[in-house]
């Protein structure tokens, strides 16, 4: 009974959809974070007859008979829409009001990207991630610096003794992409590029397109709680019937065994 396969498909489906959810769900307080919703597509379908295909008495068949085998995953998108801003003061914290990614680099060379600006100092005045990789280009701040200003086109600027104007560090800039859907996430926030993503294209921020940049403020989640509880149940209620699919084809299984004794 291929019923029995369609369903268990179904089941398969929504179990990943949910798997979905809870990340979104378990990540709502995340800073940066971009929510993904799972797609699907069905699956190839048998042709008992087909459409259009010569009747008995000459005449044409205006529909034919397809049964489909069931549902597949085509793809988990990522949804890059912005989240809200938290205001912290942080200096070193940053919103990036528009398109664009902050870029690191790894301890082998490899670039990451990234839209959670909590960025911070190391031993060395480095300024660096959560994980102590630095951004791109690097940029260190002067030990006996007294104050710092990003300005929104990305412009470091300390304040030093003795000095009343504030002298520029370095200039951050930003990266985006053609597809950020394409792109492959690596965990803490980071992003690599992939070959559906296209290669980054990097400026200076508040320029030509690219976002700007919010000093003392960090990008929260993107996830709607209200909307991610709706396709909770959504998927539940999927499961459930798919699952009653099941049920349904044993007991007809079970009639056909009692006839035949």
């Amino acid at each position: 009974m291929r019923a029995l396969f369609t369903a268990a498909t179904g089941m398969t489906a929504q179990q990943t959809r949910m798997d979905s959810i809870a990340n979104n769900l378990a990540n709502v307080n995340t800073t940066g974070f971009k929510r993904a919703h799972a797609e699907f597509q069905d699956l190839f379908y048998e042709t008992l007859r087909a459409p259009g295909a010569p009747s008995a008495d000459g005449t044409a068949l205006p529909s034919g008979v397809q049964i489909g085998h069931g549902v597949q995953l085509a793809s988990v998108v990522r949804t890059f829409a912005q989240g809200e801003r938290t205001r912290t003061d942080r200096p070193l914290d940053l919103a990036i009001d528009g398109p664009g990614f902050l870029q690191v680099q790894k301890p082998g060379g490899e670039t990451l990207y990234t839209v959670a600006g909590a960025l911070q100092l190391d031993a060395d005045g480095n300024i660096v991630t959560p994980e102590g990789y630095p951004i791109v280009p690097a940029i260190t701040v002067p030990s006996d610096a007294q104050d710092m200003t990003i300005l929104r086109d990305g412009t470091v600027s300390v304040l030093q003794p003795g000095s009343t104007a504030p002298t520029q560090i370095g200039q951050i800039q930003l990266a985006r992409f053609v597809n950020p859907s394409g792109l492959r996430a690596m965990g803490n926030n980071l992003y690599a590029p992939s070959g559906a993503s296209g290669d980054p294209e990097t400026g200076n921020p508040d320029q030509n397109g690219f976002g700007a940049l919010s000093q003392g403020f960090l990008e929260s989640s993107n996830v709607n709680v209200a909307e991610e509880l709706v396709r909770l149940i959504m998927a539940q209620r999927g499961f459930e019937m798919n699952s009653r699919v099941i049920t349904a084809g044993d007991e007809m299984m079970q009639t056909v065994g009692a006839l035949a004794r």
